[in-house]
């Protein structure tokens, strides 16, 4: 690992990791490598529902971390619907909510977008004190850059913070920061990083949800594509060195979104490894069996 980047920096993106999950079963065997109180939080897909996504956020909670769901404005039918989930919501104790669009391909109710979602949510009495929302640094396949500067512009309003989609070229991802800054979007920012994956999975993934100029990216640096179709595992390790000093002294930047794809084990034995190696001690609490043998 390169001890090119700025040290303080790389240990505080690590130490502010939180960890995307998709709501399947058989999850618990990751979460246990994970310290109390991490922040967890929960896709929601068309497939799965809303309601998955609260039952898994829901057992995530009671665990002992801090679980956040994601909530998709596609798959709210109404403001009947919208008022149970907060309610749900608040007796859960999440005070927390990552707004998207969703990936239905229609609406089953009013809401085709997150910001519209949003201000209705303003609207209404809930005990949730964050909002995060998403925000694309490359290229989506479906809406155009200036569509998406104008509807981060309408969720920033609602919103504390914003995750950015996965991103492999740091330059481009920090490019992209700029450019926003300039356009208004004062929003500080979570970077979505791809965690300690198998690769295959990870370029299925993004090649499905338009990640091209990130793809086109390590095809030029390494041959990585190459590596990715072999097959093995991911390590974003050249990703944080080549952020690091990029953003070096910004505050607003607040740390890693890591998603696992459910690979929490390996993703958080990557974390640990990283920051021992700039100088950091990770929590004792996960992986126990391994801090008793050290």
């Amino acid at each position: 690992m390169s001890q090119a980047a700025p040290s303080g920096t790389v240990g505080r993106l690590l130490a502010n990791a939180r960890f995307e999950i998709v709501p399947t079963d058989g999850l618990e065997a990751e979460l246990r490598h994970l310290a109390p109180g991490t922040t967890v939080t929960v896709t929601c897909s068309p497939r799965k529902g809303i309601d998955r996504t609260l039952e898994i956020a829901e057992h995530v909670q009671g665990r002992g971390f801090r679980a956040v769901p994601h909530l998709s404005a596609r798959l709210v039918t109404g403001r009947s619907h919208l008022r149970a989930i907060l309610r749900r919501a608040s007796d859960a104790g999440f005070r927390e909510l990552f707004v998207v669009g969703g990936d239905a391909t229609e609406p089953a109710g009013p809401y085709a977008s997150a910001g519209e979602l949003l201000r209705e949510m303003a609207e209404l009495d809930h005990g949730v004190e964050a909002v995060g929302v998403a925000a694309y640094p490359e290229r989506h396949p479906l809406i155009d850059e200036e569509e998406l500067l104008r509807a981060l512009l309408e969720k920033q309003p609602f919103a504390h913070h914003m995750v950015t989609q996965i991103c492999f070229d740091p330059g481009a991802l920090v490019r992209w920061l700029d450019e926003v800054r300039g356009r208004g979007v004062t929003l500080p920012v979570y970077v979505g990083v791809a965690g300690a994956v198998r690769r295959r999975r990870l370029l299925e993934i993004s090649l499905r949800v338009g990640i091209g100029d990130s793809v086109r990216y390590l095809t030029k640096h390494g041959g990585i594509v190459a590596r990715l179709l072999r097959g093995g595992s991911y390590r974003p390790d050249g990703f944080l060195a080549g952020l690091a000093p990029l953003v070096a002294g910004r505050e607003d930047v607040l740390g890693l979104h890591l998603n696992t794809f459910n690979q929490v084990e390996a993703t958080e034995r990557w974390r640990r490894e990283a920051l021992r190696a700039y100088g950091y001690a990770p929590a004792a609490e996960a992986f126990p069996e391994e801090d008793a043998a050290s």
